[in-house]
């Protein structure tokens, strides 16, 4: 991904400060609950923290050993127990789901195979003709329930006519990991998943001995005005191969790590390529809205060729990425249902890029003389933060979930005067910055492009007084 080689973990150490504070003010821009978020990158956690709140009742604050419930993240487990045990030549991918699970002989699932299953292309019902259990109408499906479901409503397409995403789906998937192995689903993927990577604080299904160490799940805001409420941890029973399993990013990040081209700890390389392996373009309606492969989302961000998955349990949203060949990282757990993990996670990767190309781009300034211009600024039109970056200042806005889009390059010119990358753009390429200081040294003012900044904490002092420009005026003559 560079032009040169770099320690890639020196500049996103570096750069872990700034990340933090961009999470944190897109979670409080949003109106997030808690965030949590930890990256990896060879053999380092280069950030590994917590923003927000655990559970708005209580106030207690999030911290970086809360567990959060990771929902569909669950797919990854189960196919990787699934190949697994192809590997073991205990099952195959071409077996039908009756070989496994032989309740379903006689139904129109009985040819579907289990490849198809992993690849939500058997056309299995979603999850289930009644599936109030995803706001608490009831519980999760147990295995009576789920195969009495799967024989009477599973089959709503023939296999391989659409990409159909199934949770009834992959647990069934759960059935033939339990029959193959001659244990249950929960014992089996404790011991060989996360077992084998010495995971602690992840497993398969809700503890409730645990109950204490949860993020506590809540409501999404229906409103500008409205209010959130708590959503209680229940067990997901049978369907835990789809949604069960619970986690921490730092933990998420060793599980990551698993699925990089080299690692054989869960599975060979060679089974990597399948699961890896786009399977499906997902579109409708002149749209394309993903990509699947067996078990795991596919998504390209900036050059990278991601894998991973997302997950969607009541009250925990998350969202972690793969880079199985250039070994990264990434994985960001919210705890409302309307939490920004997937954009926090875009946003992050994009300025780990911006830094990581800034630093491969020929050499940039030392950190001392960086640091005289960093820092948070605003004025009336939003805030601004201007950022070392792998040697390089780049101007980064916040407010945007997407910086590559809207970042700017600074070039150093002269003593508090820097120029902006001259580039096509609606805004002021090109254009100097000018910058003033007090008599300790520290910016006063900035001018950007022929607007005057403050540093934000000046600028909100200034804009409580409800006349800033007359205020902040004499500040700059």
């Amino acid at each position: 991904m560079t032009e040169n080689p770099i320690d890639r973990t020196a500049v996103l150490t570096t750069l872990a400060p700034y990340l933090e504070s961009w999470l944190a003010y897109q979670g409080d821009y949003r109106r997030a609950v808690g965030i949590q978020v930890a990256l990896r990158v060879d053999d380092a956690v280069v950030l590994d923290v917590a923003w927000g709140s655990a559970n708005l009742a209580t106030g207690e604050q999030l911290t970086t050993d809360h567990l959060f419930r990771i929902a569909s993240h669950s797919k990854t487990m189960t196919a990787t127990a699934v190949f697994q045990l192809v590997e073991k030549g205990s099952l195959r991918l071409d077996d039908t789901i009756t070989t496994w699970v032989p309740e379903l002989a006689g139904t129109a699932l009985a040819d579907v195979t289990l490849r198809e299953l992993l690849g939500h292309n058997a056309g299995v019902i979603r999850d289930g003709v009644d599936n109030d259990y995803w706001q608490r109408g009831g519980e999760f499906l147990d295995r009576d329930a789920l195969i009495t479901e799967s024989q009477a409503n599973g089959a709503v397409f023939e296999p391989n006519e659409h990409f159909k995403y199934s949770n009834i789906g992959y647990s069934l998937l759960g059935l033939a990991i339990e029959a193959a192995s001659g244990e249950t689903y929960n014992d089996y993927v404790k011991r060989e998943i996360a077992g084998r990577l010495d995971l602690t604080n992840t497993g398969p299904e809700y503890e409730l001995t645990r109950a204490e160490e949860y993020a506590a799940g809540h409501t999404g805001l229906n409103s500008g005005d409205g209010e959130r409420w708590e959503i209680e941890h229940v067990d997901t029973r049978a369907m835990a191969a789809a949604t069960g399993w619970f986690s921490t990013a730092s933990e998420m990040t060793s599980y990551g790590a698993a699925h990089w081209f080299g690692d054989v700890t869960l599975v060979s390389d060679a089974s990597k390529r399948l699961l890896q392996r786009q399977e499906s373009v997902v579109s409708a309606h002149g749209r394309e809205l993903g990509r699947y492969g067996l078990g795991f989302d596919l998504r390209k961000v900036g050059e990278r060729e991601l894998v991973g998955h997302s997950g969607g349990y009541p009250g925990h949203i998350t969202r972690t990425w793969i880079d199985p060949t250039d070994k990264l990282v990434l994985s960001v757990l919210t705890n409302s249902i309307d939490g920004p993990a997937d954009a926090i996670a875009t946003g992050l990767l994009q300025l780990i890029d911006i830094a990581l190309a800034s630093a491969a781009n020929g050499e940039g300034h030392d950190s001392a003389t960086l640091a005289k211009y960093t820092g948070r600024y605003a004025n009336l039109w939003g805030v601004t933060d201007i950022v070392d970056m792998g040697g390089k200042l780049v101007v980064i806005h916040p407010r945007y979930p997407e910086p590559l889009h809207v970042h700017t390059l600074l070039e150093v010119v002269g003593d508090d005067l820097l120029r902006m990358e001259s580039v096509d753009d609606f805004g002021p390429s090109g254009e100097s910055v000018h910058f003033t200081r007090d008599a300790d040294a520290n910016v006063s003012s900035l001018m950007m492009g022929g607007m005057t900044m403050w540093p934000i904490d000046t600028f909100r002092v200034a804009l409580a007084s409800g006349h800033p420009i007359d205020i902040l005026g004499k500040m700059s003559l």
